[in-house]
């Protein structure tokens, strides 16, 4: 039988996934002993996992002391919990919290509190085990009840990959380029500030501090705890990530909280809300515009059907402007979607683009699985001034490669030399060897005057 504490160690000592796995099957066998020592040594380790591994259970202290004196009569878990608790609440902070930290470090032992009962308090247990490990190891023993809650948000899948689904009503965004902060504003007046992996950070006090002002106890909009989703910007991003990573005393004092979603807390621990994404979004633009908060502001938005000229005009406009603009992408998010604390569908990501009208001048012959059919189209022409010549085959589908070929052989192709086709890149780039230019990433999207169908050529 192992203590606490013992386990922490031993963990600590091995580099494999599996021995640390074992590990802890050890522990979960103790329930079954039938030894009630065993069963408590056991509970309290597993309890300790919970409280340093579960995010969202915070302490509110930055640091902790480690203890240099081997003294102290020992500190049994269940009187740690009184000042776990005693943090946890809130109940004591400032001097009174670490006085009271002190207090309880004098009564444990060397071992028990740098090895266990510090490493909780500092939210990390430093002996490579996560609460994913803990919970496939419990899920293998079906001992769910030992698991640990999984702290996870919203994410997007890239539009790339899922082009069918960018169609009918949906909601634009600008993607910015800082940094997924998540709020957590509770009815209490209690503000915290996570990471999307559900890092706690303390790098943004005058953002928390605007935001306990406007939510105090009695003045919550919301009447619950709730979960504020947004990026975190500043007009110096290195500074941002030097200070969110501690690498230096820098602090980015522009830095401004930009708002895009709300959960309620529970729902947010739960998984799921059902409150459709544009009922969220206006939640969110109408607290913003009733408080004049000076680092917080809502993500403006634009809904617009995909499916219509009329809504693909509009998006392409939005997209000049974020490339005018230097954003990271674009976000494209089902207006009546749920917040789902995974990867969705309900959100893509796409990076902005620029459009150039190119005229096709010959065809290539593919290589590979494209041998015998259309690798790519040879064009050329002129955009903002800048002469492109640009091999474009990303983008054809295969029954589009096959058909041109065949008209090509056909002696078909001739009225296909001339034709003009929309091509879509990432960027106009520099030829290193000539003063024309190309285009970085390109990809077919449409000829101007027909759909690539032959029949309609021939």
């Amino acid at each position: 039988m192992f203590k606490p504490w013992e386990v922490v160690t031993k963990l600590e000592a091995t580099n494999s996934r599996l021995d640390k796995e074992a590990i802890i099957s050890e522990e979960i066998l103790q329930f079954d002993s039938g030894e009630s020592l065993y069963i408590q040594e056991a509970s309290d380790f597993f309890n300790g996992c919970s409280l340093a591994l579960d995010k969202l259970y915070t302490f509110g202290v930055k640091q902790v002391p480690v203890k240099k004196e081997d003294k102290g009569a020992g500190l049994e878990y269940k009187q740690f919990l009184v000042l776990a608790k005693e943090l946890n609440t809130r109940k004591a902070t400032g001097n009174y919290a670490k006085e009271l930290i002190e207090e309880y470090m004098n009564k444990a032992t060397k071992e028990q509190w740098n090895n266990w009962y510090r490493r909780i308090l500092i939210k990390d247990l430093r002996c490579g085990v996560s609460e994913k490990t803990i919970n496939s190891v419990c899920k293998k023993a079906g001992t769910p009840q030992y698991s640990v809650p999984v702290f996870t948000c919203q994410l997007s899948h890239d539009s790339a990959n899922h082009e069918k689904k960018v169609v009918g009503k949906k909601q634009i965004e600008v993607k910015l380029d800082g940094v997924r902060v998540l709020t957590i504003v509770r009815v209490n007046g209690t503000v915290e500030q996570f990471s999307r992996n559900g890092k706690q950070f303390h790098n943004f006090q005058h953002i928390c501090d605007e935001i306990a002002t406007v939510t105090a106890k009695g003045q919550n909009p919301w009447g619950v705890d709730v979960v504020l989703d947004g990026e975190v910007m500043s007009n110096n991003f290195q500074d941002l990530m030097k200070q969110i990573h501690r690498k230096s005393q820098v602090t980015a004092q522009d830095a401004v909280l930009h708002l895009f979603d709300i959960i309620p807390l529970e729902e947010f621990l739960n998984g799921e809300w059902n409150k459709p994404q544009h009922e969220r979004s206006e939640m969110i633009q109408s607290w913003c515009n009733a408080n004049n908060l000076k680092h917080v502001e809502a993500l403006s938005w634009e809904n617009v059907d995909l499916s219509t000229t009329k809504g693909k005009d509009r998006f392409s406009e939005i997209n000049k402007q974020a490339v005018a603009g230097g954003y990271e992408g674009i976000m494209i998010k089902d207006i009546d979607a749920p917040y789902q604390c995974k990867r969705s569908h309900a959100w893509l990501k796409m990076k902005p683009f620029i459009e150039v009208t190119l005229k096709v001048v010959n065809i290539e012959e593919g290589t590979g699985r494209n041998a015998g059919r259309v690798g790519a189209l040879i064009c050329h022409g002129v955009d903002d001034g800048k002469e492109i010549e640009v091999n474009v085959g990303s983008g054809l589908t295969d029954a589009m490669r096959d058909d041109i070929w065949v008209m090509s052989e056909t002696g078909g192709l001739s009225s296909l030399i001339g034709d003009l086709v929309e091509v879509r890149a990432d960027a106009i780039t520099k030829n290193q060897d000539s003063e024309t230019y190309s285009l970085r990433f390109p990809r077919f999207k449409e000829f101007r005057s027909w759909s690539g169908n032959p029949d309609e050529k021939l």
